[in-house]
């Protein structure tokens, strides 16, 4: 037998339902070893067959999805022909979210963290390679020197998975001003946007009773979130990390009048978007 391994084979760029945060953007780095014996060509498995049969796997279960805990306290679960229907009473209040069923992974747990989700993942992924071999995985957090926050969001004009109207990501930030990184302002940034859904304000239904509903219709089909208006902050732009960027230079810049402010928003791990 032998091992071969992957380190950051791909990210889950996700969001999941928490009884005590509500709503949760999240990326999970994905480590794999494969166990087995040696082929014709001396290998357990080809590097280029690991990535693309793991990775059109991950796509195809959990990246870009919400992750819903069926055993979650406070949890409602309805399903109406391919649309699935939530609600969650959580500690910050209500929420609600509509969606095609593609759009969410139920998973048969009662918390979302590392442990649930690469039992999951392992379900999914051990049969799409041979029988002797065997799937290990490990999902990590990005170490992250400084300021981060966890967001989720919406692009109703993405032609792929990014259309899920609650999917996210765990992001660090980075504010230079002048040139030298102003930790105080990244801190200040991540502790408002501290488990933040970043709602364009073209998408926003109505409001009312400390609530927003947003709704859109999607090249998939519907999608309604409704979620406590404490955790939202609402853009007058869409929420792609390029946009994102571009509102936070906008809004931070006056903070640090008279200087050069640059803006380096992460979408997830090792992409983002520079402003200023």
């Amino acid at each position: 037998m032998a091992s071969l391994f992957v380190d950051n084979l791909s990210v889950i760029d996700c969001a999941y339902l928490d009884a005590q945060r509500g709503l949760v953007g999240e990326s999970f780095l994905v480590d794999v070893v494969l166990d087995g014996p040696l082929d014709a060509q001396s290998m357990v498995l080809d590097f280029s067959q690991t990535k693309r049969r793991l990775k059109a796997g991950i796509d195809a279960s959990l990246d870009h999805r919400l992750l819903v805990p069926r055993q979650l306290p406070g949890l409602r679960i309805q399903e109406d022909g391919a649309q699935l229907h939530l609600q969650l009473d959580a500690a910050p209040g209500r929420y609600e979210h509509r969606s095609p069923a593609s759009a969410v992974c139920l998973l048969d747990a009662a918390r979302i963290d590392t442990e649930t989700v690469a039992a999951a993942l392992q379900r999914q992924l051990q049969p799409l390679l041979p029988p002797a071999i065997r799937l290990h995985l490990n999902l990590r957090h990005e170490a992250i020197e400084g300021a981060y926050y966890h967001y989720a969001h919406g692009l109703k004009k993405h032609a792929g998975l990014c259309r899920h109207i609650a999917h996210g990501h765990r992001s660090r930030v980075e504010l230079r001003v002048d040139g030298v990184r102003d930790r105080a302002l990244e801190a200040q940034l991540a502790a408002r946007w501290r488990d933040i859904y970043l709602g364009t304000q073209a998408d926003l239904l109505d409001r009312g009773d400390g609530q927003l509903h947003f709704a859109y219709q999607a090249c998939d089909g519907a999608y309604e979130l409704r979620l406590p208006e404490s955790r939202v902050q609402l853009l007058d732009c869409d929420s792609t990390v390029e946009e994102i960027a571009a509102w936070l230079h906008r809004e931070l810049a006056p903070l640090r009048a008279g200087h050069r402010l640059q803006v380096r928003a992460y979408e997830g791990w090792g992409k983002g978007a520079i402003a200023g």
